[in-house]
């Protein structure tokens, strides 16, 4: 049986940098861009870990802008 894995996308220039997600997150995978600012000037959410992801969907939950997708893939041993 094959382990699940989760990818974030997040659309950074929707995003206004309020870390609910990076909050949310069990595995510390997204957090606030160090020194980065979107079009709008808002620091905005990155994954730092993106290979610690399990597709929970906490980030994309939690997010009140709808800035985060979340997909889940099987990956096979």
């Amino acid at each position: 049986m094959g382990k699940i894995r989760g990818a974030i996308v997040v659309n950074t220039d929707r995003c206004k940098g309020c870390a609910l997600c990076a909050d949310a997150c069990p595995k510390g995978v997204i957090a606030l861009a160090a020194k980065k600012v979107n079009v709008h000037g808002y620091p905005f959410v990155e994954a730092v870990n993106p290979d610690d992801c399990i597709g929970c969907a906490s980030c994309a939950i939690v997010c009140p802008d709808g800035c985060i997708a979340v997909y889940r893939k099987k990956m096979e041993d």
